[in-house]
């Protein structure tokens, strides 16, 4: 078992939408890593200068998903605005930067596997904000 899950299920506070939440967090954390990997890949590549915008994207989404899993994971007392907020960004940081990542995803395996896990975090964001609705 890890622990975000045994954590969650030792929440006091247990939404209905617990499992579309822990899927949130899954999808936001496994993204940041995913995007702050691509950036660095990309700094390796042989031009990095003509992949300065996937680079920049890949940091912003990077801090959104990682910013969007740990305010989803605070259960407690939840502000319905900030965190459909910050769903809907981190859904428009994800969409912008797997459009871009897939520019690039035929000559750089990095730039597509970003694209999965941001298009992956995508889903599961959107998917919790309609279990709120």
């Amino acid at each position: 078992m890890d622990h975000l899950q045994e954590m969650l299920r030792n929440q006091p506070h247990q939404p209905s939408a617990m499992a579309a939440i822990q899927r949130c967090i899954e999808a936001c954390n496994d993204c940041a890593q995913a995007c702050t990997s691509c950036a660095d890949a990309c700094l390796s590549e042989k031009d990095p200068g003509k992949l300065i915008y996937c680079i920049r994207l890949d940091l912003d989404c990077a801090d959104l998903c990682a910013a969007t899993g740990r305010i989803i994971s605070r259960l407690t007392k939840p502000n319905r605005a900030l965190t459909e907020g910050v769903l809907e960004a981190c859904i428009i940081a994800c969409g912008a930067c797997a459009d871009e990542c897939r520019e690039h995803a035929e000559m750089h395996a990095h730039c597509r596997i970003c694209a999965e896990a941001c298009d992956a975090c995508a889903a599961a964001c959107q998917s919790l904000l309609e279990a709120m609705q």
